[in-house]
Protein backbone atom coordinates (compact mmCIF):
# COMPACT_ATOMS: atom_id res chain seq x y z
CA UNK A 1 0.00 0.00 0.00
CA UNK A 2 1.21 3.29 -1.07
CA UNK A 3 1.65 6.52 0.95
CA UNK A 4 -0.96 9.10 1.58
CA UNK A 5 -0.33 13.13 1.77
CA UNK A 6 -2.87 15.68 3.18
CA UNK A 7 -3.32 18.97 1.67
CA UNK A 8 -5.12 21.62 3.22
CA UNK A 9 -5.63 25.49 2.82
CA UNK A 10 -4.89 28.23 5.31
CA UNK A 11 -8.32 28.58 6.39
CA UNK A 12 -8.30 25.24 8.37
CA UNK A 13 -6.42 27.29 10.88
CA UNK A 14 -4.35 24.23 11.90
CA UNK A 15 -1.67 24.78 14.56
CA UNK A 16 1.81 24.77 12.32
CA UNK A 17 3.40 21.64 15.01
CA UNK A 18 0.15 19.50 14.48
CA UNK A 19 0.92 20.82 10.47
CA UNK A 20 4.80 19.67 10.63
CA UNK A 21 4.00 16.41 13.06
CA UNK A 22 1.62 15.13 10.68
CA UNK A 23 3.26 16.18 7.14
CA UNK A 24 0.45 18.30 6.10
CA UNK A 25 0.95 20.73 3.16
CA UNK A 26 -0.82 24.19 3.53
CA UNK A 27 -1.65 26.64 0.49
CA UNK A 28 -1.97 30.06 1.84
CA UNK A 29 -5.04 32.50 1.25
CA UNK A 30 -3.98 36.28 0.91
CA UNK A 31 -5.03 39.14 2.93
CA UNK A 32 -4.61 42.40 1.66
CA UNK A 33 -4.62 45.76 3.45
CA UNK A 34 -4.89 48.39 1.04
CA UNK A 35 -2.07 47.73 -1.41
CA UNK A 36 0.07 45.39 0.97
CA UNK A 37 -0.51 41.56 0.47
CA UNK A 38 -0.10 38.95 2.96
CA UNK A 39 0.23 35.16 2.95
CA UNK A 40 -2.55 33.95 5.51
CA UNK A 41 -0.28 31.93 8.46
CA UNK A 42 2.91 32.32 6.27
CA UNK A 43 3.83 35.76 6.32
CA UNK A 44 0.66 37.45 9.01
CA UNK A 45 0.33 35.13 12.06
CA UNK A 46 -3.00 35.66 13.87
CA UNK A 47 -1.73 37.36 16.39
CA UNK A 48 -0.39 40.06 13.91
CA UNK A 49 -3.36 40.24 12.17
CA UNK A 50 -5.74 41.19 15.10
CA UNK A 51 -2.64 43.63 15.87
CA UNK A 52 -2.83 45.55 12.43
CA UNK A 53 -6.76 45.77 11.86
CA UNK A 54 -7.82 48.31 14.20
CA UNK A 55 -5.47 51.04 13.11
CA UNK A 56 -6.54 49.97 9.10
CA UNK A 57 -8.00 52.42 6.92
CA UNK A 58 -10.73 50.12 5.46
CA UNK A 59 -11.65 46.74 5.95
CA UNK A 60 -8.80 44.29 4.77
CA UNK A 61 -9.90 41.88 1.84
CA UNK A 62 -8.60 38.44 1.28
CA UNK A 63 -8.54 36.62 -1.82
CA UNK A 64 -8.21 32.70 -2.66
CA UNK A 65 -5.08 30.85 -4.33
CA UNK A 66 -4.48 30.25 -8.24
CA UNK A 67 -4.54 26.72 -9.51
CA UNK A 68 -1.22 27.27 -9.88
CA UNK A 69 -0.13 27.90 -6.52
CA UNK A 70 -2.05 24.39 -5.74
CA UNK A 71 -0.60 22.46 -8.88
CA UNK A 72 2.87 23.28 -7.47
CA UNK A 73 2.27 21.31 -4.50
CA UNK A 74 0.49 18.58 -6.05
CA UNK A 75 3.53 18.55 -8.81
CA UNK A 76 6.00 17.74 -6.18
CA UNK A 77 4.53 15.37 -3.74
CA UNK A 78 3.40 13.50 -7.19
CA UNK A 79 6.85 13.17 -7.99
CA UNK A 80 7.16 10.94 -4.55
CA UNK A 81 7.28 7.09 -5.42
CA UNK A 82 3.88 5.58 -4.97
CA UNK A 83 2.08 8.60 -3.12
CA UNK A 84 -1.82 9.39 -3.29
CA UNK A 85 -3.12 12.67 -2.53
CA UNK A 86 -5.85 13.94 -0.31
CA UNK A 87 -6.67 17.60 -0.78
CA UNK A 88 -9.16 19.22 1.63
CA UNK A 89 -10.70 22.83 1.41
CA UNK A 90 -12.56 25.43 2.61
CA UNK A 91 -16.36 25.39 1.73
CA UNK A 92 -17.25 25.95 -1.72
CA UNK A 93 -20.12 27.94 -0.83
CA UNK A 94 -18.09 30.18 0.54
CA UNK A 95 -15.15 30.83 -1.31
CA UNK A 96 -13.36 29.75 -4.77
CA UNK A 97 -10.46 27.71 -3.19
CA UNK A 98 -11.87 24.77 -3.93
CA UNK A 99 -12.38 25.24 -7.58
CA UNK A 100 -8.95 26.49 -8.03
CA UNK A 101 -8.15 22.53 -6.18
CA UNK A 102 -10.13 21.23 -8.82
CA UNK A 103 -8.85 22.86 -11.78
CA UNK A 104 -5.29 22.11 -10.74
CA UNK A 105 -6.43 18.53 -10.47
CA UNK A 106 -7.23 18.81 -14.49
CA UNK A 107 -3.78 19.95 -14.84
CA UNK A 108 -2.04 17.37 -13.39
CA UNK A 109 -1.10 14.65 -15.23
CA UNK A 110 -1.41 11.95 -12.24
CA UNK A 111 -4.83 13.04 -11.38
CA UNK A 112 -5.91 9.65 -10.72
CA UNK A 113 -3.85 9.89 -7.29
CA UNK A 114 -5.38 13.20 -6.39
CA UNK A 115 -8.74 13.61 -4.41
CA UNK A 116 -10.30 16.60 -4.06
CA UNK A 117 -12.57 17.23 -1.17
CA UNK A 118 -15.00 20.09 -0.23
CA UNK A 119 -15.28 20.63 3.53
CA UNK A 120 -18.19 22.08 3.31
CA UNK A 121 -17.12 23.70 6.83
CA UNK A 122 -14.59 26.65 7.35
CA UNK A 123 -11.60 27.33 10.30
CA UNK A 124 -11.10 24.24 12.60
CA UNK A 125 -14.13 22.90 11.52
CA UNK A 126 -11.71 22.07 8.04
CA UNK A 127 -8.80 21.81 10.49
CA UNK A 128 -10.32 18.42 12.42
CA UNK A 129 -11.26 16.78 9.13
CA UNK A 130 -7.60 17.28 7.88
CA UNK A 131 -6.17 16.37 11.13
CA UNK A 132 -7.48 13.25 11.45
CA UNK A 133 -7.23 12.30 8.05
CA UNK A 134 -3.62 12.37 8.38
CA UNK A 135 -3.45 10.77 11.37
CA UNK A 136 -5.39 7.22 9.67
CA UNK A 137 -2.92 7.97 6.44
CA UNK A 138 -0.12 7.79 8.84
CA UNK A 139 -2.00 4.59 10.85
CA UNK A 140 -1.67 3.06 7.15
CA UNK A 141 -5.39 3.78 6.12
CA UNK A 142 -6.47 3.22 2.59
CA UNK A 143 -7.64 6.80 0.18
CA UNK A 144 -11.17 5.42 0.28
CA UNK A 145 -11.04 4.21 4.31
CA UNK A 146 -9.06 7.85 4.87
CA UNK A 147 -12.20 9.44 2.59
CA UNK A 148 -14.57 7.71 4.42
CA UNK A 149 -13.72 8.77 7.63
CA UNK A 150 -13.91 11.83 6.67
CA UNK A 151 -17.54 12.03 5.65
CA UNK A 152 -18.49 10.33 9.07
CA UNK A 153 -16.26 13.84 10.42
CA UNK A 154 -18.24 16.30 8.38
CA UNK A 155 -21.89 13.78 9.30
CA UNK A 156 -20.72 14.06 12.95
CA UNK A 157 -19.20 17.46 13.96
CA UNK A 158 -20.88 19.88 15.32
CA UNK A 159 -19.84 23.96 15.43
CA UNK A 160 -20.88 26.50 17.37
CA UNK A 161 -19.60 30.06 17.32
CA UNK A 162 -20.05 33.37 18.48
CA UNK A 163 -19.06 36.63 16.76
CA UNK A 164 -17.87 39.89 18.60
CA UNK A 165 -19.79 41.94 16.20
CA UNK A 166 -21.71 41.01 12.74
CA UNK A 167 -20.28 43.97 11.31
CA UNK A 168 -17.39 41.83 9.46
CA UNK A 169 -19.75 39.19 8.25
CA UNK A 170 -22.10 41.67 6.85
CA UNK A 171 -19.45 43.97 5.46
CA UNK A 172 -17.71 40.80 3.65
CA UNK A 173 -21.15 39.70 1.98
CA UNK A 174 -20.85 36.14 3.74
CA UNK A 175 -23.46 35.92 6.46
CA UNK A 176 -26.12 35.17 4.14
CA UNK A 177 -29.73 34.89 6.40
CA UNK A 178 -27.84 35.63 9.87
CA UNK A 179 -26.95 39.00 8.72
CA UNK A 180 -30.41 39.78 7.52
CA UNK A 181 -32.01 38.09 10.75
CA UNK A 182 -29.87 39.64 13.66
CA UNK A 183 -27.96 42.90 11.64
CA UNK A 184 -29.77 45.66 13.22
CA UNK A 185 -30.60 43.76 16.57
CA UNK A 186 -28.42 45.57 19.71
CA UNK A 187 -27.32 43.64 22.00
CA UNK A 188 -28.16 40.55 20.45
CA UNK A 189 -25.75 37.51 20.01
CA UNK A 190 -26.65 35.23 17.15
CA UNK A 191 -25.67 31.80 17.80
CA UNK A 192 -24.25 30.50 14.28
CA UNK A 193 -23.35 27.55 12.83
CA UNK A 194 -22.28 26.39 9.69
CA UNK A 195 -24.68 24.20 7.94
CA UNK A 196 -24.58 21.39 5.16
CA UNK A 197 -24.63 23.30 2.48
CA UNK A 198 -21.41 24.80 3.96
CA UNK A 199 -23.21 28.37 4.79
CA UNK A 200 -23.19 30.22 7.66
CA UNK A 201 -26.76 29.96 9.10
CA UNK A 202 -28.34 30.97 12.43
CA UNK A 203 -29.22 28.41 15.38
CA UNK A 204 -30.79 30.84 18.00
CA UNK A 205 -30.34 34.59 19.14
CA UNK A 206 -29.78 34.97 23.22
CA UNK A 207 -29.04 38.39 24.60
CA UNK A 208 -25.79 38.99 26.04
CA UNK A 209 -22.49 36.79 25.74
CA UNK A 210 -22.44 34.97 28.57
CA UNK A 211 -25.95 33.54 27.88
CA UNK A 212 -25.51 32.73 24.07
CA UNK A 213 -22.15 30.78 25.70
CA UNK A 214 -24.63 28.83 28.06
CA UNK A 215 -26.52 28.24 25.07
CA UNK A 216 -24.08 26.72 22.87
CA UNK A 217 -24.00 24.55 26.30
CA UNK A 218 -27.65 23.28 25.66
CA UNK A 219 -27.50 22.72 22.07
CA UNK A 220 -24.51 20.33 22.59
CA UNK A 221 -25.44 18.69 25.20
CA UNK A 222 -28.70 18.06 23.05
CA UNK A 223 -26.04 16.92 20.44
CA UNK A 224 -23.95 14.82 22.93
CA UNK A 225 -25.51 14.03 25.84
CA UNK A 226 -22.61 12.73 28.09
CA UNK A 227 -20.69 10.65 25.50
CA UNK A 228 -17.00 11.60 25.81
CA UNK A 229 -16.37 14.04 22.98
CA UNK A 230 -13.32 15.55 21.36
CA UNK A 231 -13.46 19.34 21.37
CA UNK A 232 -11.71 22.02 19.48
CA UNK A 233 -11.94 26.08 20.67
CA UNK A 234 -11.18 28.84 18.69
CA UNK A 235 -11.24 32.54 19.36
CA UNK A 236 -10.30 35.23 17.03
CA UNK A 237 -7.94 37.47 18.78
CA UNK A 238 -9.93 37.08 22.32
CA UNK A 239 -7.83 35.25 24.45
CA UNK A 240 -10.09 35.59 27.72
CA UNK A 241 -13.55 35.13 26.05
CA UNK A 242 -11.92 31.73 24.49
CA UNK A 243 -10.26 30.83 27.92
CA UNK A 244 -14.17 31.54 29.69
CA UNK A 245 -15.90 29.42 26.88
CA UNK A 246 -13.47 26.86 27.18
CA UNK A 247 -13.82 26.42 31.01
CA UNK A 248 -17.28 26.81 30.40
CA UNK A 249 -17.42 23.26 28.01
CA UNK A 250 -15.01 21.48 30.57
CA UNK A 251 -17.25 22.49 33.42
CA UNK A 252 -20.42 20.58 31.35
CA UNK A 253 -18.48 18.27 28.92
CA UNK A 254 -16.55 14.60 29.23
CA UNK A 255 -13.64 15.92 27.21
CA UNK A 256 -11.75 13.37 25.90
CA UNK A 257 -9.30 15.16 23.94
CA UNK A 258 -9.38 19.45 23.69
CA UNK A 259 -7.66 21.57 21.57
CA UNK A 260 -6.96 25.35 21.26
CA UNK A 261 -6.51 26.98 18.07
CA UNK A 262 -6.21 30.81 16.68
CA UNK A 263 -8.69 32.24 14.30
CA UNK A 264 -6.76 32.69 11.37
CA UNK A 265 -6.17 36.21 9.29
CA UNK A 266 -8.35 34.72 6.47
CA UNK A 267 -11.66 33.70 8.53
CA UNK A 268 -11.08 36.50 10.85
CA UNK A 269 -11.08 39.05 8.43
CA UNK A 270 -14.75 37.86 7.66
CA UNK A 271 -16.11 36.71 11.09
CA UNK A 272 -13.95 39.54 13.25
CA UNK A 273 -12.12 39.99 15.64
CA UNK A 274 -13.80 38.67 19.25
CA UNK A 275 -15.63 35.46 17.60
CA UNK A 276 -15.38 32.77 19.82
CA UNK A 277 -15.79 28.59 18.69
CA UNK A 278 -16.59 25.55 19.41
CA UNK A 279 -16.07 21.74 17.51
CA UNK A 280 -16.97 19.22 18.35
CA UNK A 281 -17.05 15.85 17.78
CA UNK A 282 -17.82 12.58 19.21
CA UNK A 283 -14.85 10.47 20.33
CA UNK A 284 -13.92 7.59 18.70
CA UNK A 285 -12.47 4.57 20.45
Amino acid sequence: MGKIRVVTDSTSDIPEPLRKQYGIEMVPLKVHFGTETFYDAVTIQPSQFYEKLPTASALPTTSQPSPADFLDIYKKLSQEPDTAIISIHLSSAMSGTYQSALLAKTLLEADDRLAVVDSKSASYGIGLLVVEAAKAAAAGKSVPEVLELVDRLRQDMRIYFLVGTLEYLQKGGRIGKAAALFGSLLNIKPILTIDGQGEVSSVDKVRGTKKAMARIVDLLKADFGDRPIDLTVAHAGAPEAGAEFSRLLQEHFNIAELTYTDVGPVVGTHAGPGTVAAFARPHYE
